[in-house]
């Protein structure tokens, strides 16, 4: 989930090129009201977007008890960003633009094989 859609579309088509199913959703409050909340085995999100950021996401998400592994990625990491998604259960917190490679990697260590 990324509010640049031309991201969301490559990630997307990334993802399916490994073989797995991908869902875009437009912005952290679409995917909330989905049914995909409980069906997601793996969520990557941007943490900087309009409205509603992928950590308070994630953090309403924890307090459902439905909160997927979760790669973030940001153009502005920092250690305190980093600190508080990881204690907060993120599998990783990436930097933009973000190598189709570890992604790769984290999808692997979360999804095995397709």
């Amino acid at each position: 989930m990324d509010d640049d859609a031309a991201l969301c579309a490559a990630t997307s088509a990334l993802i399916r090129s490994l073989g797995w199913q991908a869902n875009i959703f437009s912005s952290p409050e679409a995917f909330l009201q989905s049914a995909y909340i409980t069906e997601t085995s793996c969520l990557i999100s941007d943490v900087r977007m309009p409205r509603m950021s992928g950590v308070e996401m994630h953090a309403r998400l924890l307090q459902l008890g439905c909160a997927p592994p979760t790669i973030f990625v940001t153009a502005f990491p920092t250690a305190a960003l980093r600190a508080k998604v990881m204690a907060n259960g993120a599998l990783a917190l990436l930097e933009k633009p973000v190598d189709p490679a570890t992604i790769e990697h984290y999808l692997h260590l979360v999804l095995g094989k397709p």
